[in-house]
């Protein structure tokens, strides 16, 4: 059996996944631990997980904080703040406590997040094999090759930190030479020719998540089409004026529709009584009730809602959104609409559309089909004990 040492960065989306592969491992007999910070680890994990965690954890708070900062900021200063405020202090925060993981367990093969640039580090400084876990399949396209010198930027951060902490050949730590495991698959993201052959395309990770957060079940309708809008927890302080579009969208559609909307519910006090609004739902149990997902693209609301086979409408507001976004329409299982810039009117005719033409449905049951074919959590499994074994990187695929 073989040892599998997970590093990710403290945000739910990015633990997930890597929750549902190291259960598969487990279910192997393989030794699975995590590297990460306990707060965010925590309620996610099973009780019984081994964890070394990072020695100045974050919380929440700081989290969100950070978040409203990053908001604010668009074009480049919005990278450079994503970089130099996040990601190159998160890997210099996590690197003592991946360097005892790697010393204390002696793992096998690292399964470092994209955005935990340390575990990467750690396991190309120790001779370990290392994965890369791409929470995102946005990066495949380059997005900024019509920029070089922001590229090149980027780059340097990744190679001064390298530097820092005594590595001879940098390379690109989001990138493994290894494995990539793409949460997706090619009917969603287009065409794979060009990929490399440890790049293993495995479909979403899903896994079943206990129901601890309370939802009115009786409130439902099975005689209306059920709409559920979220914007992710980090974009929703963001999205007051969204929501309030999309409420005045279907404010004559209670006789056949009614919406779940996930935000605070004193941003949209009194709605209409087709109208939800929680600060939280249980996402993924609440999809097999659901006919339509509104939402700002995120990869993970996206492949969740495509794995249950509903269409969608997207307005992508920043990062990978856009790219996640527009590989949505190209496969012809949703529509995308300004998210500053939205009127009813238009959001009411796209929340109609995905509702009353078969094309979209048939499109994401497709895309479903596809995602269950890929294998999820054991496809990532298989690679990661192909990894572990020293098979050939041309086999992965």
């Amino acid at each position: 059996m073989s040892r599998f040492l997970f590093v990710v960065p403290p945000l739910t989306g990015h633990i997930n996944p890597s929750v549902a592969v190291g259960a598969a491992l487990t279910q192997r007999g393989h030794d699975v631990s995590w590297v990460g910070h306990l707060e965010a680890l925590t309620p996610l994990l099973p009780a019984h997980a081994a964890v070394f965690p990072v020695a100045h954890d974050v919380s929440g708070e700081a989290l969100h904080a950070l978040a409203g900062r990053w908001l604010q900021l668009r074009g480049t200063a919005e990278l450079r703040f994503f970089w130099e405020e996040f990601l190159v202090p998160l890997a210099q925060q996590m690197l003592p406590a991946v360097e005892a993981a790697v010393d204390a367990f002696a793992p096998d093969v690292v399964v470092s997040d994209q955005q935990a640039l340390a575990g990467a580090l750690v396991a190309r400084r120790a001779g370990l094999p290392w994965a890369t876990s791409a929470i995102t399949s946005s990066e495949l396209v380059r997005p900024l090759a019509a920029m070089p010198k922001v590229e090149e930027w980027v780059t340097e951060c990744m190679t001064s930190f390298q530097r820092v902490h005594g590595v001879a050949d940098p390379v690109d730590l989001r990138w493994s030479e290894h494995l990539v495991l793409i949460y997706s698959t090619a009917a969603l993201i287009g065409s794979v020719d060009s990929l490399p052959p440890h790049y293993a395309l495995t479909g979403p990770v899903l896994t079943a998540r206990p129901d601890t957060i309370p939802f009115p079940w009786e409130w439902l309708d099975p005689g209306r089409r059920t709409v559920l809008a979220s914007l992710g927890t980090l974009n929703v302080g963001v999205g007051e004026r969204f929501f309030r579009t999309l409420v005045d969208a279907v404010a004559d559609e209670g006789d056949r529709l009614q919406l779940i909307i996930v935000a605070p519910p004193d941003m949209l006090e009194s709605p209409p009584p087709h109208v939800l609004v929680r600060e939280s739902v249980p996402q993924l149990s609440l999809l097999d009730h659901v006919d339509a997902v509104v939402t700002h693209a995120g990869h993970n609301t996206v492949c969740e809602s495509l794995a249950h086979g509903l269409p969608l409408v997207v307005a992508p507001i920043r990062d990978d959104q856009p790219i996640v976004a527009q590989q949505v329409v190209d496969a012809g299982a949703g529509i995308r609409v300004k998210f500053a810039r939205i009127r009813p009117p238009e959001l009411r005719e796209a929340v109609r559309a995905v509702l009353a033409e078969p094309s979209y449905r048939e499109r994401a049951r497709r895309i479903a089909e596809s995602f269950a074919s890929a294998g999820g959590a054991a496809t990532a499994a298989d690679r990661l004990e192909q990894l572990a074994n020293g098979q050939p990187i041309s086999a992965y695929r």
